[in-house]
């Protein structure tokens, strides 16, 4: 197996306990417009989606012809003023994960692959004390495609490219979501499944399910890491 150099993170759902959240934020959103976001649909369908893809398409799918990118950037802007405010009431770090980070730093680089809008990841990271955990960030706006497509992971990838050399397999994500699993796949990552967002069943497609961060260390991770 290739030395693993460098571990690039998901943001929702694998660092922050996040995703009910967006799901609140979306439905309280859509519920403005006269649309109805259930649970299970999110869950099944829309979950891991940027914003903007997860607007999209909760709106074609609810029977608009048109969705325009000024309504796009009008909810998605009204989403993130709701989230920040939930997020200064309550910070849902997940258990485990600023040790298991912090230990990472140890030996390995750090980055973040998020479909979140940067605001929200700065925030969060600002609140929990671990903005220098992490050496790179690509965020929502930084490419055109979010997950499943790779553009966010090879993003990364150039993002600490730029400081030395990295190649895609010393690379390794840890994700929360099919979407996710399919893009960091597609960008040549192996990648973990953290079955705290969907059940392990979902995450197949992964190369190694683990159900949290919490008392995991990244050695145990990579020793059970397909070689």
């Amino acid at each position: 197996m290739a030395t693993i150099r460098a571990v690039i993170f998901d943001f929702d759902g694998v660092l922050f306990d996040t995703e009910p959240l967006h799901f609140e934020m979306f439905r309280q959103v859509l519920r403005m417009e006269g649309v109805t976001l259930a649970p299970d649909r999110y869950q099944a369908r829309y979950v891991g989606l940027t914003d903007q893809a997860c607007f999209r398409a909760v709106l074609t799918d609810s029977g608009w012809s048109v969705v325009s990118a000024e309504t796009l950037d009008r909810l998605v802007a009204c989403k993130t003023n709701l989230m920040q405010a939930a997020l200064r009431k309550a910070l849902p770090v997940l258990p485990g994960v600023r040790e298991f980070v912090g230990a990472v730093r140890e030996t390995c680089r750090t980055a973040i692959a998020s479909g979140a809008v940067r605001e929200e990841i700065a925030l969060c990271l600002e609140l929990a004390g671990m903005t220098s955990m992490f050496e790179h960030i690509s965020a929502a706006q930084d490419v055109r495609h979010g997950k499943p497509a790779p553009a966010l992971y090879l993003h990364a990838l150039d993002g600490l490219n730029r400081r030395s050399p990295l190649r895609a397999h010393e690379c390794v994500a840890f994700e929360d979501t099919p979407h996710g699993i399919e893009a960091a796949r597609k960008a040549g990552i192996r990648c973990v499944g953290v079955a705290t967002t969907l059940p392990e069943s979902r995450l197949e497609q992964a190369d190694l399910v683990v159900p949290s961060l919490d008392t995991l260390s990244l050695s145990q991770v990579l020793a059970q890491l397909p070689r």
